[in-house]
């Protein structure tokens, strides 16, 4: 078996609290390695997941953060340094999804100020900040090995249907690439998963069958299929990688 080498690292990840979602089965997954966790959910949400690692014997903390809040990665990396330690694996997978659309397309929304300012704050702005903040308490320990993982989508390029999501997600790419640039020498690479559909408890029967007619797999992603990139981006087999961004749709881009 391929030892990772994630034995006590210290993990962020963010929006931890669909149980059947994507981060949550990150959480899983990295904890399976003996990572330490600090989870971060939205104001108001219900938090299942830590009680669950806990009862496995895994060391879990979780915290609430309204991400939309500048303030929030500060507080977000104090929590986890006093907690469990300086934090050496970043996972960006909070998102705000609220279709809207420039023509009401499928009985999406109106494209608003308001909308885009909603998708920004959380889809864009939250992920580059945490990502900084990363960066400067790695730099202030004088760190050499760190990871930041950021989950796309493989629409970022652009779709109907959800014009505002696409579009931070797009963005959160490009500042991802920009960060592996400039924190490589410092010994922390960044890189990009892009999944297609997910089942995450929105995807129905007959969406399902639809979908996996696009994968040359035959089938829709299942959460697990994410979190096990993500293990290997953030171990030390994937040391070579950084500034890349993996699409995981069972080739749904090849059809």
């Amino acid at each position: 078996m391929i030892d990772p080498r994630l034995r006590d690292r210290v993990a962020v990840i963010t929006g931890t609290d669909n149980a059947l979602g994507i981060g949550a089965a990150i959480a899983r997954a990295l904890a399976r390695q003996q990572v330490r966790l600090l989870l971060v959910n939205p104001p108001g949400s219900s938090d299942h997941l830590t009680p669950a690692l806990r009862a496995d014997g895994h060391t879990a903390h979780a915290i609430t953060a309204d991400l939309a809040d500048p303030a929030a990665p500060a507080l977000i990396y104090d929590q986890a340094e006093a907690q469990l330690g300086p934090v050496e694996i970043l996972v960006n997978n909070a998102a705000h999804n609220d279709p809207d659309t420039f023509t009401r397309a499928r009985g999406a929304s109106t494209v608003t100020a308001a909308s885009l300012d909603a998708h920004h704050t959380v889809n864009t702005r939250a992920p580059a900040l945490l990502m900084a903040e990363h960066h400067r308490r790695h730099q202030q320990r004088r760190a050499d090995w760190g990871r930041i993982i950021t989950l796309s989508t493989d629409a970022a390029d652009g779709a109907p249907g959800e014009i505002s999501y696409w579009a931070t997600k797009n963005a959160l790419e490009s500042l991802s690439r920009s960060a592996a640039a400039e924190f490589g020498p410092a010994g922390i690479t960044v890189n990009i998963i892009a999944p297609g559909p997910v089942q995450t408890g929105w995807i129905s029967r007959d969406m399902s069958t639809r979908f996996a007619e696009f994968s040359p797999l035959g089938r829709v992603g299942h959460p697990d299929d994410i979190a096990d990139i993500a293990v290997f981006l953030a171990s030390h087999q994937a040391r070579w990688l950084t500034g890349q961004t993996l699409y995981a749709g069972g080739g749904k881009r090849m059809t």
